[in-house]
């Protein structure tokens, strides 16, 4: 169950905490992978470590990293042919990558709004936008698109961060609607609290106070995100599509 041998992927913020779960799980589980971040040089020892998580029989199967500047509408544009020239194909596309760039909005810069809106709601549009004809063609794809609890909550300080998920929730409806019919789903998964590095940092009396707004009593972990992607990626989820699966311990139940 949840096979995913002989299928594609690329993952936006793949060697980031959440990303880089994501792109572990599906590499666990047979997919191979096109990884995208900003960063080169650790999106490189992270695509070697991705060996690790290749199943024995796959030794030989090679992931590839792509370098991509989200904020840059030019640099976004040349990933998805960039990823489909080197795997042939893309069954599974992961928008994973975000920014925040909190402030109260009486304070809010347009410079943070847009580099939130732009980073996080427009690239995804532009991959989703890229990925459509190829998988349509296929008839069969995978759109999966990590978007927030605060999404569905709304968040003080987070004005700009909270309009850009809610609308990848709006938008992954309407793409899931259009394409439904050549058996391309479009889902979202909505994490809640997830132990980070950042959130490592953290005073013990702010995790308590976090931990305490969460009926499971604890942060959720990136593995936790990632079996909810290897799910929505798989063959069995092909009767899922337009939904938000909401992966956040309790703290909100919608």
């Amino acid at each position: 169950m949840f096979d995913l041998h002989g299928m594609t992927a690329l993952v936006t913020g793949a060697s980031g905490g959440i990303g880089s779960s994501i792109a572990r799980a599906l590499a666990s589980q047979g997919a191979r992978l096109v990884i995208s971040g900003s960063n080169a040089e650790k999106l490189r020892v992270f695509r070697d470590e991705l060996d690790e998580h290749t199943p024995q029989h796959l030794q030989e199967v090679d992931h590839v990293a792509i370098a991509c500047n989200l904020s840059n509408p030019e640099d976004v544009e040349k990933l998805v042919p960039a990823a489909l020239d080197t795997l042939g194909k893309i069954d599974i596309l992961v928008n994973n990558a975000g920014i925040t760039r909190d402030n109260l909005a009486m304070r809010m810069k347009d410079e943070e709004w847009d580099a939130v809106i732009k980073v996080n709601l427009e690239s995804t549009f532009r991959l989703m936008r890229a990925v459509t004809k190829p998988m349509m063609k296929a008839r069969f794809g995978r759109i999966i698109n990590v978007t927030s609890v605060v999404g569905t909550t709304g968040n003080p300080g987070q004005m700009n961060y909270c309009a850009a998920k809610g609308g990848i929730t709006a938008m992954s409806k309407s793409l899931a609607q259009e394409l439904a019919s050549r058996n391309v789903t479009v889902n979202c998964i909505a994490p809640g609290f997830i132990r980070t590095a950042m959130t490592d940092v953290l005073p013990d009396a702010q995790k308590e106070a976090l931990n305490a707004k969460i009926p499971m009593g604890r942060m959720g972990e990136g593995d936790d995100i990632a079996a909810a992607t290897v799910f929505l990626a798989s063959k069995e989820a092909g009767y899922v599509t337009g939904q938000t699966l909401h992966v956040n311990g309790g703290m909100v139940m919608v």
